[in-house]
């Protein structure tokens, strides 16, 4: 089974971001469970169309978590190292609004 390597940067969200992230699990289970059903579509040899449909569905759904956990990010962990006086957290969030907007 090969390795998968998590880029980090070695912070950890706030108590109440980390709080709100747990129903993000579920969602994640869900779209887990879609891919794993995209690939057995492709190896049952479904319609194609029926297929990315199915990929559009899962793309969609992780957008949407990106987007909760953005929001949350934001409002919490964003705010609190601002507060503390860490300014360089603006430009990280430059760079992760640039990366989602590619």
């Amino acid at each position: 089974m090969e390795k998968i390597m998590i880029p980090t940067t070695g912070k950890s969200p706030t108590t109440e971001a980390a709080k709100k992230q747990k129903p993000l699990l579920d969602r994640m289970s869900r779209i887990e469970g879609q891919l794993r059903g995209i690939r057995k579509m492709i190896e049952e040899d479904t319609y194609c169309d029926d297929i990315i449909n199915q990929i559009e569905a899962s793309r969609s759904a992780l957008k949407s978590v990106q987007l909760v956990l953005l929001d949350n990010h934001i409002k919490h962990c964003v705010k609190a190292q601002l507060q503390q006086g860490d300014d360089e957290v603006i430009e990280e969030m430059l760079k992760t609004v640039k990366r989602m907007t590619k």
